[in-house]
């Protein structure tokens, strides 16, 4: 954790050169480190667009002395303890299903199918509505409310008799919770424009890193310990994020009167949808979400044919699932930096299309080893498109409506999410499970292409108005 730490914080405090009106609010006085001498070399500065500068490595103190700073190092914290806490369920929710049983004659195949799908769409549902509540309330104010409430939620999954007493909770989790747009919303409304980039690869550095570790831990602790003390960690892991924002986290968050007194969700909804660049980002996000989701069931059933020794399918599955994050955790906050310097669109659409070209030969590989290693390559790309979209989407709206931006972009997600495993099963069982992949690459070729048409020019964009609302980060 501690190099972790190091590396967030050299990344973090590098000399800008940017256009942007926003200046960094301190300095940090210290000894420049220069970057590597291959990365300054000339043959670089036409592919990214500008010279590679110093890079300085503040004290802890300097670090947290900006207000905004100390926002997001909490908040990634908090991140990478309800990562941790939410992905240690995944691993064995089927089988914690076939575990509890049903009251009521219904398939096992289909509940464990209901008990992700149902928490997606009650989540799709909640999101926006949240989202607008934190432009009125405060973002602050939505954190804790999904922590705590998530808290409550996963602690009660610890007792349940039946799998559709699960299913219940985890549609009521997918209400309740939405830590991701809150935790979005929150850094998005403290962080410069121009270092928004580098704020959400911090957010994703701690949400890869958590995803990473969570299946580990829970899968460990629910074959020494059985399935309820890993609802028991997580529960007490999201009480712990919770308790640090409460605490860590000041902001003095004063809504315009006018503007709850005018506006009604929808009213914000489609003016926020209305500003030029808005939909066509949702729509990448959703395709993206969807190449992705789509290959998640079918990687089990892709190892089980590579490997000889059926023993280690299940070791193996979570080492390429790992391995895609980890990647994507590491080139997310120096691809989000990039962007901040040469712009987003840019990055993003470099990325699609990498991405595109490297799910192709998944579905050609004969043997475990090249599909880990093209899924750590393909994570890289995955690091410029996560943070990238949820930049431009900021870049794209006005100041104060952070909270309905980014819980409409997580509705936006859970939408893909319940939809992808349907269409991923489908191409399967039609085509065959190779042909997932080529159906990935599709997807992602279609979403670079759409990026390239309508996705406008960081300079096409008017100066987005001031805010009608007023955030304070102490």
């Amino acid at each position: 954790m501690d190099l972790l730490g190091a590396a967030i914080l050299r990344a973090g405090n590098r000399e800008q050169e940017t256009t942007f009106s926003y200046q960094q609010s301190a300095a940090h006085p210290s000894s420049p480190r220069p970057l590597p001498d291959f990365l300054s070399h000339p043959v670089f500065h036409p592919i990214i667009g500008y010279h590679f500068q110093v890079m300085k490595l503040p004290s802890i103190k300097e670090a947290f002395s900006t207000p905004w700073q100390r926002t997001l190092y909490i908040m990634f914290f908090a991140q990478l303890m309800t990562a941790v806490g939410f992905s240690s369920i995944f691993p064995f929710l089927p089988l914690y299903v076939e575990d509890l049983g049903s009251t009521t004659n219904l398939s096992i195949e289909l509940l464990a199918g209901l008990v992700f799908s149902v928490q997606a769409f009650t989540m799709m549902i909640a999101s926006p509505i949240w989202g607008s509540l934190a432009d009125r309330y405060g973002r602050k104010l939505m954190v804790i409310r999904s922590l705590f409430g998530g808290a409550a939620i996963l602690l009660l999954m610890a007792f349940v008799r039946s799998a559709e007493e699960l299913i219940l909770l985890r549609a009521i989790q997918g209400i309740i919770t939405g830590t991701l747009a809150a935790t979005n919303a929150l850094v998005a409304s403290a962080a410069p424009r121009n270092r928004t980039g580098y704020a959400m690869g911090i957010l994703q550095v701690g949400l890869g890193t958590g995803i990473a570790l969570g299946p580990i831990i829970g899968g460990v602790v629910a074959d020494a310990y059985g399935y309820g003390p890993v609802f028991y960690i997580t529960a007490a892991l999201l009480f712990l994020a919770g308790v640090l924002v409460l605490i860590g986290v000041r902001e003095e968050f004063v809504p315009s009167e006018t503007k709850i007194g005018r506006k009604n969700f929808i009213t914000e909804w489609r003016e926020m949808l209305g500003a030029p660049g808005v939909r066509v980002t949702y729509g990448m996000r959703f395709m993206t979400q969807l190449g992705r989701m789509m290959l998640i069931p079918m990687i089990p059933l892709y190892v089980q044919i590579l490997m000889i020794e059926q023993s280690g399918v299940n070791t193996f599955t979570g080492l390429v699932i790992g391995a895609g994050s980890a990647t994507t955790t590491l080139s997310a906050i120096y691809l989000a930096r990039l962007g901040d310097r040469i712009g987003h669109r840019r990055i993003v659409i470099v990325s699609v299309f990498a991405a595109a070209v490297l799910y192709f030969p998944q579905g050609l590989v004969a043997e475990g080893w090249q599909l880990l290693l093209l899924f750590a390559i393909v994570g890289i790309a995955m690091g410029g498109i996560i943070p990238g979209v949820s930049a431009l989407l900021s870049g794209f709206t006005a100041h104060g409506m952070e909270g309905a931006v980014y819980g409409f972009d997580n509705s936006v997600r859970a939408a893909a999410r319940s939809v992808a495993p349907l269409i991923g099963s489908a191409v399967a069982l039609w085509f065959g499970l190779r042909w997932t992949f080529a159906a990935t690459g599709f997807v992602f070729i279609l979403a670079g292409l759409l990026a390239l048409w309508r996705l406008p020019q960081p300079d096409d964009i008017a100066e987005v108005p001031l805010p009608e609302t007023q955030t304070r980060h102490w």
